[in-house]
């Protein structure tokens, strides 16, 4: 017979609903932080608290940030001529990252997927087309993923973009095809950025 230990399970279920954390690592991570100093525990979960009630999403952007708008947003050094749009917050740091591009970006929150119902209602879109003023906005930069579904939200907002008479571009391939954006490294990043292509 074994012996459960309620506050042991519910940790171990909650980690093991984390992204890339099987049951077997949530058990090891779970042992571990019991056999942790008290404050290690209390500071990660201090951290995650903080987490939940200070991040907030960009009122511009949709970039999760500490205050909005946020940095990018706020920076009159940036190019508002400019935006590059991607799927993730964690795609605007690996471009960012690259020092290649100095516009301004608006974050969608996912990619146009059917099979897991996530159409454009689920995504950033009608905030996108809000921020689209002809006379302020050149250009837009499509940098979803390269993978099927990546690729077809920038057909799709392409189509939504171009009446409005903003050019619209795509990041150049030499991006592994099936790859997501924050794995790039900044050389392949950069390249992609510089030989990106109208549509």
């Amino acid at each position: 017979m074994s012996v459960t230990v309620k506050p042991i399970t519910r940790v171990v279920d909650e980690l093991a609903r984390l992204p890339g954390i099987g049951p077997k690592t949530a058990q090891r991570l779970t042992y571990y932080l019991l056999r942790a100093p008290a404050e290690q525990a209390q500071a990660l979960a201090d951290a995650i608290t903080d987490l939940k009630h200070n991040v907030v999403l960009c009122s511009q952007c949709f970039n999760i940030t500490e205050k909005t708008p946020c940095d990018i947003c706020s920076n009159p050094a940036r190019d508002g001529s400019r935006i590059c749009v991607v799927e993730e917050p964690l795609d605007v740091v690996a471009i960012d990252r690259t020092g290649q591009y100095d516009g301004r970006y608006h974050v969608l929150h996912g990619a146009l997927s059917p099979i897991e119902g996530i159409g454009p209602d689920e995504l950033k879109v009608r905030e996108l087309l809000h921020r689209l003023d002809p006379e302020a906005v050149q250009e837009v930069i499509l940098a979803t993923n390269p993978n099927l579904e990546g690729d077809a939200t920038a057909m799709y907002l392409m189509r939504l973009i171009q009446p409005l008479g903003v050019t619209v571009t795509r990041l150049a391939r030499g991006l592994p095809v099936g790859g997501d954006l924050e794995y790039a490294d900044e050389i392949t990043l950069s390249n992609a950025l510089a030989g990106r292509s109208q549509l």
